[in-house]
């Protein structure tokens, strides 16, 4: 439905100009008080999983007064009862508005070495790897490069699905266009095998390579899906600095569709700030925020 169409099915307001005095925030184009973040909050929680705390709400009112802008509404109020009147393409905009993607090639390195490692021990078998959080792609490159690496070839036994619930970074991951300063802390090595600089007009601009790219797969998912419609077998799962935006409760419920989804001796890799103690009958550590699929969870894999 396109945008006009939400604003022609609005539905009849839940709020009214008295409930959002202007005085709180008098710059801001639109009043945006307690209840409106509270919606916010509740609404992209049972959408996404994901948890706003209280210091997030200029955050909220800068991304989404931009959506509200665009459909010609005057009210956040306006907006969130649109909303949630109609399960339409304006949910992936409120998604992808609130949705933070901070990435780079190869994030906490260390993770790409332990793989390295469990990709040489896996000898030449088919293998799958699974990046839950692929944002605009450095991740799932970043895996794929490793996996080059490993085998001492472009053409390596390993196929790569990258995920994420926000639909535009996909299209930019998909893409493999990035500034050439998204890739400068690599290696000369490294930025001479697996991208190409552009010339002329995007002389300031790279591209991964087609080999590069050909190992990965881009598809939207969320998370919180209770069906992701994967075989598994995974012989590694990224699932890092998504986890961080969810509250406990969800993040076992998370982990609890995952961890199945692991192959036998499967590596599942964490962000830096995120533990899964709360989740040891599911998954336990094995390494610097490193696990595998506790013996309870492969049993239940079916």
């Amino acid at each position: 439905m396109a945008e006009s169409a939400l604003v022609h099915r609005l539905p009849t307001p839940r709020c009214s100009a008295g409930d959002h005095p202007r005085s709180d925030a008098a710059a801001r184009d639109f009043a945006f008080d307690d209840r409106d973040f509270r919606r916010v909050s509740q609404l992209i929680h049972a959408r996404a999983g994901i948890s706003l705390s209280d210091h997030k709400r200029d955050m909220v009112y800068s991304r989404l007064a931009r959506r509200v802008r665009a459909l010609g509404l005057d009210r956040f109020c306006d907006y969130l009862d649109a909303l949630e009147a109609d399960d339409g393409p304006e949910w992936e905009a409120f998604v992808n508005a609130l949705t933070t993607n901070l990435t780079s090639f190869f994030r906490e390195a260390h993770h790409f070495d332990a793989l390295v490692e469990h990709l040489h021990a896996a000898g030449d078998e088919r293998l799958t790897i699974w990046c839950c959080a692929a944002s605009t792609g450095e991740e799932p490159y970043s895996i794929a490069i490793a996996a080059c690496e490993a085998f001492g070839s472009l053409a390596p036994p390993v196929r790569i699905l990258a995920t994420d619930i926000d639909t535009n970074v996909l299209q930019t991951a998909s893409a493999g266009v990035y500034p050439l300063e998204r890739i400068a802390a690599l290696s000369e090595q490294r930025r001479q095998a697996y991208f190409q600089r552009g010339s002329g007009p995007n002389a300031e601009m790279c591209r991964v390579r087609p080999a590069l790219q050909s190992l990965v797969a881009f598809r939207p998912l969320n998370l919180l899906d209770s069906d992701y419609g994967l075989r598994g077998g995974f012989h590694a799962v990224f699932c890092r600095n998504v986890m961080i935006y969810f509250d406990k409760p969800t993040q076992y419920a998370v982990l609890s569709r995952i961890a199945p989804l692991l192959a036998p001796g499967g590596l599942l890799f964490a962000g830096h700030s995120e533990s899964f103690g709360h989740a040891q009958d599911l998954v336990v550590p094995c390494g610097r925020t490193t696990y595998r699929a506790a013996p309870a969870a492969t049993g239940a894999r079916r």
